[in-house]
């Protein structure tokens, strides 16, 4: 069975060998083709005999016309278009006989007819533009044809209106690769001028081998070359975006694909850009860490701080786990039962549901994050072991590597925080005047603003980057792409218990003395402790010290690890609570006792609750103190107010449920029962010397 051969295109112009002789083609009809010949005017030979001849061969066959391209032909002016066109169609009429618009069925004139030669066609085609009054000789039409059939109409243009100038000009390639040079040398430096980035590009060419002979452009030569390398990396602008732009991907950005909630979520956290009233006319800024769902673009829990620590993303955590109940004062709208969450099918799971709010609960599967120190904390890494959560850090500066959160972020800048009063914006350029004045929220009343935005605006609002696959044109919410997911691949979320708040919190390792426990000059005691009294807790690692753990917002309790007694969790409340009964964390601790390096932890105690019972009672004189005094006073106003905001918003800690109520235990202070020596003061001498060292 021979095999298939499709036969050759033949045109008229082409070469072919056929019974041993080289031969022009002279006119192609549906049957017979029309070749010179040495001997006689011309050999007519069908198409069949021609084909199946064995020495017939194609020689220097033209390839395929390439398509007009049209992008480069709107680059040219109109007149420029309109002459190569017009010499389009007289060439068409050279190689096939008739015009591009010709009639069906017209015939050919006799010098373009069948058996007239291509080199008699462009001899014709000549003569008659002359005659029309356009100069043209058979050459010119010779080479216009051989341009067309290489390049198409563009080959008719002329194409000196599209040339393309040097990128730099006449600029030398050593004064550019100099001045590139000196842009990226200040990348991580402060912002300089224009002028300086010239002389650097001076001196860094002049340290070149043969620099002192390149050519040295003239002054706006330099500065438009400036211009066009450090078009949009802020060389002379804001060295925060500069910064940026440098670090950023060169990569194509890469697309993760995730199919179940919670596979992938990105954390972190930045300053929110809105004044927070503290405490007693206090104001401060407060700090925004979040968790968001890339499958579904959930926020699934956001937490202000006056100042975040590793225990927010621990409690970032826990929030994520569990159910957002609803607050008085929100609308049934903003029920779960009420939204597109599957709510039955998921009340059958967790009952806490039925009165939870319309934002989905969702279990990490995986966590991204930056090196921030608080997520690189031994306590945040402790938590996700506790929950199997695998963490996933980014590289050191690429942000783009957890964009979702880093969008969440500015778009909580724009859609929630500039509709506060006391907005500051997200730089000193965009603040406004005397925003301290503004009747601004405390941040237990932004929190819980921030939450019902969350569940009544983020969720329900139709997301970008949550597009039907099949119907691009329509757009899913959060809680929608939830339902849908949930549908697809039996996503079953499973909640946190109350006693896992307890896990997430920050650990340290103590003692349990006769006294109790002692953490940072504070004491704790419990009966509970009892049976740990200077005993050996069988941790040998730990050389025998207690698991302890404590919440930095809240100094009243801590809970200890019975590690011999199946490790449940027993309850010790701080000694000295009855002098302080308002909870505060170690940031107003921290204070006093800088303040007081050697006092005692009685005097702490008491200390601590001065200050805040002076910032509760406000300034004594309303006109404004000056000097030393005055500075301190406002510093002890603020820290109580930060440390007093931040407890108000920590969720309360559940108490395990074999634990009996007990009132804080009161203690003599002195473990000996002996009373303390009392020292005299000393009297008054008018003749002593005061600046004498005693």
């Amino acid at each position: 069975m021979g095999r298939l051969k499709r036969p050759p295109a033949l045109v008229v112009g082409d070469r072919v060998r056929f019974a041993g002789q080289v031969r022009g083609v002279l006119e192609v009809t549906a049957q017979a083709v029309v070749l010179e010949d040495a001997d006689e005017p011309h050999h007519v030979v069908a198409l069949v005999e021609l084909f199946e001849a064995e020495d017939f061969e194609v020689l220097f066959q033209p390839e395929r016309m390439p398509l007009p391209a049209s992008s480069l032909l709107e680059t040219l002016p109109a007149a420029t278009v309109r002459q190569a066109l017009w010499w389009e169609s007289h060439i068409l009429e050279v190689l096939h006989g008739l015009p591009p618009d010709a009639e069906p069925g017209r015939d050919p004139r006799p010098e373009y007819g069948p058996g007239v030669s291509l080199t008699a066609r462009e001899k014709a085609k000549a003569a008659e533009l002359t005659r029309a009054g356009h100069q043209a000789t058979a050459s010119t039409v010779a080479r216009l044809r051989r341009r067309y059939q290489q390049d198409g109409v563009v080959g008719l243009a002329d194409l000196r209106a599209a040339r393309k100038t040097p990128q730099f000009g006449s600029v030398d390639p050593a004064v550019v690769d100099a001045m590139r040079q000196a842009i990226k040398e200040g990348v991580d430096a402060s912002t300089r001028t224009g002028s300086y980035l010239i002389w650097r590009t001076r001196e860094i060419l002049s340290q070149l081998p043969g620099g002192d002979t390149v050519d040295w452009p003239s002054r706006p030569t330099l500065y438009r070359l400036l211009a066009k390398l450090t078009a949009g990396t802020h060389a002379t602008g804001s060295a925060v975006t500069r910064r940026s732009k440098a670090h950023g991907a060169n990569a194509p950005f890469g697309e993760l694909t995730v199919t179940v909630p919670g596979e992938v979520m990105q954390m972190d956290s930045t300053p929110l850009d809105v004044l927070v009233r503290l405490d007693n006319g206090v104001v401060g800024k407060v700090e925004l860490t979040g968790m968001i769902d890339v499958a579904t673009r959930t926020l699934s829990a956001a937490v202000l701080r006056p100042s975040t620590k590793s225990v927010d993303a621990s409690v970032l955590l826990a929030r994520t786990v569990t159910p957002e109940l609803m607050r008085p004062g929100w609308v049934d709208a903003l029920k779960m039962s009420r939204s597109v969450l599957p709510h039955r099918r998921l009340l059958t799971l967790d009952q806490r549901l039925e009165h939870a709010a319309a934002k989905p609960v969702i279990v990490p599967e995986m966590i991204v994050y930056d090196h921030g120190k608080v997520f690189v904390s031994h306590n945040f890494r402790s938590s996700c072991r506790f929950l199997e959560i695998d963490c996933q850090p980014t590289h050191k500066g690429s942000p783009f590597e957890k964009g979702h959160i880093e969008k969440m972020l500015g778009s909580v800048a724009t859609m929630f925080a500039q509709f506060l009063p006391g907005y500051t914006g997200r730089n000193t350029d965009r603040r406004g005047r005397h925003l301290e004045r503004e009747n601004l929220w405390s941040l237990p009343e932004l929190q819980e603003l921030l939450d019902e935005w969350i569940v009544a605006r983020w969720q329900n609002r139709p997301h970008e980057g949550l597009r039907d696959p099949d119907h691009p044109g329509r757009l899913f919410t959060p809680n929608q792409k939830y339902a849908a997911l949930v549908e697809s691949c039996g996503y079953v979320p499973v909640a946190l218990s109350g006693q896992d708040y307890v896990e997430l919190l920050p650990a340290t390792w103590r003692a349990v003395n006769s006294y109790g426990i002692r953490i940072n000059n504070r004491t704790y005691d419990s009966p509970e402790l009892a049976p740990m009294r200077r005993q050996h807790s069988g941790i040998a690692v730990r050389r025998g010290l207690w698991e302890v753990h404590r919440d930095p917002y809240d100094v009243s309790y801590v809970w200890v690890r019975d590690h011999r007694g199946g490790g449940g969790w027993v309850r010790a409340a701080w000694k000295q609570l009855n002098r302080a009964p308002v909870p505060f964390g170690d940031l107003a601790w921290d204070h006093v006792s800088h303040q007081l390096p050697r006092a005692t932890e009685e005097e702490l105690a008491q200390a601590v609750a001065d200050l805040l019972t002076r910032a509760h009672a406000g300034p004594d004189h309303p006109a404004p103190q000056r000097g030393r005094n005055a500075r301190s006073v406002r510093t002890d106003r603020k820290v109580a107010a930060r440390t007093r905001a931040a407890s108000a918003s920590v969720p309360s800690l559940p108490k395990p449920s074999t634990e009996p109520e007990t009132e804080p235990l009161q203690h003599d202070d002195t473990e000996d029962g002996q009373l303390a020596e009392v020292i005299p003061l000393g009297l008054f001498d008018p003749l002593a010397d005061p600046w004498k060292r005693q």
